[in-house]
């Protein structure tokens, strides 16, 4: 009989990990997870669902509604990637984690299938959440696409609501490169006559959102047409002013990134197409879910304060788009020195990103623990070509302590750049 570590040892090696390893575990079929849905009695049909893709804000997002879905009563699955700390935060319902035994049941009843299919460590992560939230009987899950849409494993869901979050650059030599044809990969979620939300028009991206929802005769909402959204002017609050046609209201999230305003007009209006279906979801409860989201979900790494004087902030922010959003929020906090402890791996396109890094910060070059992490003095070297100094230390922790101890009370220390890094701070 397998135990729980023999079982992660199994679903790692074994099985291909893209966050570990990258493009070899990358599949662009979906015969895999069809195989083995149609294996498992295809439990993605056994519960309702809300299907959610984007380039940034996708995971943010789908913690929010599962929060408000929460406080509204409801039994809520949540489906995500990748973890920060353990396997199992990647399998929720009503904020608790999957069982180490269910993971293990998991794999022991279904070993000789996986072993001779030889599915991806996400396709078979996939399988193993419809599996648990069919066994578990939830009401309602909400499955966070992996990449893209159309040819990723969680992609085979009727869901209640679709909803696309923002599109920017990220994994273009998978999905393209340009927002047009990245917005293709994720408008593959959308599904007939099944509504979908877009949180943010772009104008490279809406036609095709347009085309693809016409073509499917599923009805599109573009949040911002409905919903108005101000934040209060102090940096570090969450306290929003809503305007709804003519209802006006103030909710405060506890998600206190600045970025968060772009993912809520989508995450109300998602609600908002739930409660058309019928949903019991109160504004009392929407007040509620967005004010707990960290607290229901057990959400990590987003805009996180780890520590005060200095004032230590991580972020899994990764892309262009991600991290010009963190620039902006830094810039809103008086500070004496500004360090950046600064890890990518070797896939992203770097130079987007290392164009916009702030030249003044002192920098501390790291890299996370995997396979795929950018060696930090490749990275230091990079850097140099933006004229970007900094120390390499190569220990995601010993850099941060490095930034600790020679940072005076009114510095400001950031970590980040992969969301890899942020999963080995020792303090999340």
């Amino acid at each position: 009989m397998m135990n729980y570590e023999h079982t992660l040892d199994y679903l790692f090696n074994a099985l291909p990990m893209f966050q570990r390893v990258g493009a070899s575990a990358f599949k662009k079929d979906l015969s895999n997870t069809i195989a083995l849905c149609n294996h498992l009695n295809n439990p993605q049909h056994k519960f309702k669902s809300i299907h959610v893709a984007g380039t940034n804000g996708k995971g943010s997002s789908s913690h929010a509604i599962c929060s408000v879905l929460i406080e509204a009563g409801y039994k809520v699955g949540l489906y995500t990637s990748p973890h920060l700390k353990t396997f199992t935060e990647r399998i929720k319902i009503n904020g608790q984690e999957i069982p180490d035994a269910d993971v293990i049941a998991f794999v022991a009843e279904n070993k000789r299938f996986l072993d001779e299919i030889k599915p991806s460590f996400f396709e078979m992560t996939v399988g193993m959440a419809f599996w648990y939230f069919a066994k578990e009987k939830v009401d309602i899950a909400v499955i966070e696409v992996g990449m893209g849409g159309r040819l990723d494993s969680t992609n085979v869901i009727q869901p209640e609501v679709c909803l696309i979050t923002n599109i920017g650059y990220d994994h273009m030599q998978f999905l393209g490169d340009t927002l047009e044809a990245i917005a293709g990969e994720k408008a593959g979620i959308i599904k007939e006559n099944t509504p979908v939300v877009i949180s943010q028009r772009q104008a490279a991206t809406t036609p095709v959102f347009q085309a693809i929802a016409a073509e499917k005769n599923a009805p599109i909402y573009f949040a911002e047409d409905f919903i108005q959204i101000e934040k209060a002017a102090t940096h570090n609050s969450g306290s929003y002013q809503i305007r709804i046609s003519d209802k006006q209201f103030q909710l405060e999230l506890d998600l206190k990134g600045n970025y968060q305003q772009k993912n809520l007009a989508g995450i109300i209006q998602t609600i908002q197409v739930l409660r058309d279906l019928g949903y019991e979801i109160t504004q009392e409860h929407l007040k509620c879910g967005l004010n707990k989201v960290v607290k229901n979900t057990g959400l990590k790494g987003r805009w996180q304060q780890l520590g005060d004087n200095p004032m230590i902030i991580c972020d899994t922010g990764h892309n262009q788009d991600g991290i010009s959003q963190i620039l902006n929020q830094i810039n809103e906090y008086t500070f004496n020195k500004l360090w950046m402890v600064i890890g990518m791996v070797n896939d992203k396109d770097l130079d987007k990103v290392l164009a916009i890094l702030p030249k003044e910060a002192d920098y501390i070059f790291v890299e996370a623990k995997i396979p795929r992490a950018l060696p930090a003095e490749e990275l230091a070297i990079l850097a140099k070509k933006y004229k970007l100094q900094g120390l390499v230390i190569s220990d995601v922790n010993m850099g941060l302590e490095y930034a600790k101890k020679n940072a005076a009370q009114d510095d400001l220390i950031f970590i980040g750049g992969s969301t890899f890094v942020v999963a080995e701070i020792n303090d999340l």
